[in-house]
Formats: structure tokens, C-alpha cells, sequence
């Protein structure tokens, strides 16, 4: 532990220059007590550290000196590839990995492009949830994201509507989507889908599986998610739009259905409207998403869809019949 965090301060010292103590402690979580410490056993070992009084005093390396302490090891190399995505690695337990990685990379830089890495954090930030939505980092994300990396065997208690259920899975990969972690994993010789946020309970076992090499992460979520969007689309609804509403209409529903649906409707009449036959999860989920258009959209079937919109139409006339602002 001691060891690991020598290196990191001499790394800090070699990427920045001059750091107070003050700044050294902050960064590496301890007091400045210990990196008083620390840097003395420094000197003791050989490394040209110094102290340098004053206001704008602090500890530095004798110029020109550069540790050879900057081979990044395996788990640091695959976290590198992350650091875009700074809560994912803090949620996944490798936020420090990230870190070692990015100071040892920054370290090994010619001294004109140190800034690459405060250049680039300036420019790109990734936000994954939705709007209006919180993250929510299941509790057992971290042992899951263990065995991922390591490649190890896994125990899953995993709640359904028809109660839990307990799988031995051979872990292929995490998928972040809108806020939502999931569990790509392998059971029984085929890839399954499991959202984390309903796992009971997680056993990480020391047995190693061996991966399957044609096995491409990012093209089987592509087919999952497409097949998943098509499987929630089960009913279909019969809506004329205007031409405000056709154009609002991929904001409110599925977007992809939406755009096929508007394809595929006729030409538009007289008043510019069109009919369009859309496919929807259920009636209920219907309801509420074409609501959103209001006056745009006039459903012509199901019956009883129709006569929901109808009522919810009377309701509206009687609230603004009146005329005057309730108190």
C-alpha cells in the first residue's frame, strides 16, 4: 500500500512540477504528516526530491529527473480505455486503476503536451442517464464488475416476477443504457441479458472460464436492443396526424417505429394530415404517449382507444368551458 503510494506521489511530482503539501495530501487521501514522511523516505531511497520554502514553496524533483515507474499494468491499461466515462469506473471499482493509469501516461508525455489529458477532460464529458433521471449504481455492481475483468465464474440470485431464481454465469461484459447497468453473461451455452438493479444476491467463485473469441460485446447488444424494442411492440394503433403531430410524433413514442410508421402512411390530405398505423407496446402506454400531442393527433382505432381519447377531450372542454381561472 506504502509502496504503491511512493509511487504515485513521485509520479505527481514528475507531471506537475511542484505540489504543496497540502496539495499532496488531498490528492492522495492521507495527512500531511505522512507525505512528510514519505517524501524523506524518497530522499533515503535515492529520489532527488526537495523541498522548496516560502509561499510558493512546495515538494519538486531536481529538474530533469524522470522515474522509470510508468509501465501501466493490465488492469490499468483496460481501465485507460474507460476514463472517459469517470462514473462508470468509480461505480465498477476502478476509478483508482484509471487513475494510476492516466498519472503514468501523463508522466511519460513530452513536457509541451502534459496538458493533453485537462485539454481533453475540457472538451468531452459523457452524462449517461436521462434527463430528469438519477443514477442508480446497484450495490452488487462492483463483485460483478470483478469477475468480468478477471474472467471468473459468478453465482446470480436474480428477482422475477415469478420469484428469484439462482444461475451459474460466465460473465462477458456490463452495458451502461440510459442510466441502467446490465449483465451480459453465459449460461448454459447462450448469451442472456440481466439488469443488475434486480440481483438478489452475487457469489464470485476462483474458477476461470475461457472466453469465446467471437464473441463481439458491442454487436450483440446492437441485436439484443433491436430485437428488444421490436418484442415490446406488440399491439397497433390507427392515429391521423397533423403535420405538426407527424413531426413531434418520434419525440413522444418509440423513434424508430414512429419514422417506419410515417414512411409508410399515405400521401396527406387537403389539411395536410396523415394516416398512420403505428406500432405500440400496449393501449395503456398508447394513451399516455400520444396524449403528449394533444390537438395533433385524432386516433381513429381501437374503438376503445378512440373513446378514451374522446373523454379525455370532454374533460379538457369542460375545464376551460368556464372561462376564468380557478382559485
Amino acid at each position: 500500500m506504502r509502496a504503491a503510494r511512493l509511487i504515485h506521489l513521485v509520479l505527481l511530482l514528475q507531471t506537475r512540477g511542484s505540489m504543496t503539501a497540502a496539495e499532496l495530501a488531498a490528492t492522495l487521501e492521507v495527512s500531511e504528516r505522512t507525505v512528510g514522511r514519505d517524501v524523506l523516505a524518497l530522499s533515503e531511497a535515492g529520489v532527488p526530491v526537495y523541498a522548496e520554502r516560502g509561499r510558493a514553496g512546495g515538494y519538486r524533483l531536481v529538474d530533469g529527473y524522470r522515474t522509470r515507474l510508468t509501465g501501466l499494468g493490465r488492469d490499468e491499461a483496460e481501465a485507460l480505455f474507460l476514463s472517459g466515462v469517470p462514473a462508470a469506473l468509480r461505480a465498477m471499482g476502478l476509478h483508482d486503476a484509471a487513475s494510476a493509469a492516466r498519472l503514468k501516461v501523463s508522466a511519460a508525455l513530452l513536457p509541451e503536451l502534459r496538458d493533453a489529458p485537462d485539454s481533453a477532460a475540457q472538451r468531452f464529458h459523457l452524462d449517461a442517464p436521462g434527463w430528469w433521471q438519477e443514477p442508480d449504481t446497484p450495490k452488487l455492481l462492483p463483485p460483478v464488475a470483478e469477475a468480468v475483468w478477471g474472467d471468473l465464474r459468478l453465482r446470480l440470485t436474480y428477482r422475477r416476477d415469478d420469484g428469484a431464481v439462482e444461475r451459474e454465469l460466465e460473465p462477458y461484459g456490463l452495458v451502461l443504457k440510459a442510466g441502467v447497468w446490465y449483465l451480459v453473461a453465459r449460461v448454459e451455452g447462450r448469451l442472456r441479458v440481466y439488469r443488475l438493479d434486480r440481483a438478489v444476491a452475487v457469489e464470485v467463485s476462483g474458477e476461470h472460464f475461457r472466453r469465446d473469441p467471437e464473441v463481439d460485446l458491442a454487436a450483440f447488444w446492437a441485436r439484443h436492443a433491436a430485437e428488444f424494442a421490436r418484442s415490446l411492440l406488440r399491439e397497433e394503433v390507427v392515429v391521423r396526424l397533423s403535420s405538426r403531430g407527424a413531426r413531434r410524433l418520434p419525440y413522444v413514442t418509440d423513434s424508430a417505429a414512429a419514422r417506419n410508421a410515417l414512411a409508410a402512411a399515405g400521401a396527406p390530405d387537403v389539411l395536410g394530415r396523415v394516416i398512420v398505423t403505428l406500432p405500440v407496446e400496449g393501449l395503456d402506454v398508447a394513451y399516455e404517449q400520444l396524449l403528449a400531442l394533444g390537438p395533433e393527433v385524432e386516433v381513429l382505432g381501437p374503438a376503445d382507444l378512440r373513446e378514451r381519447f374522446a373523454f379525455a377531450a370532454e374533460r379538457l372542454a369542460a375545464l376551460y368551458a368556464s372561462g376564468r381561472v380557478p382559485a
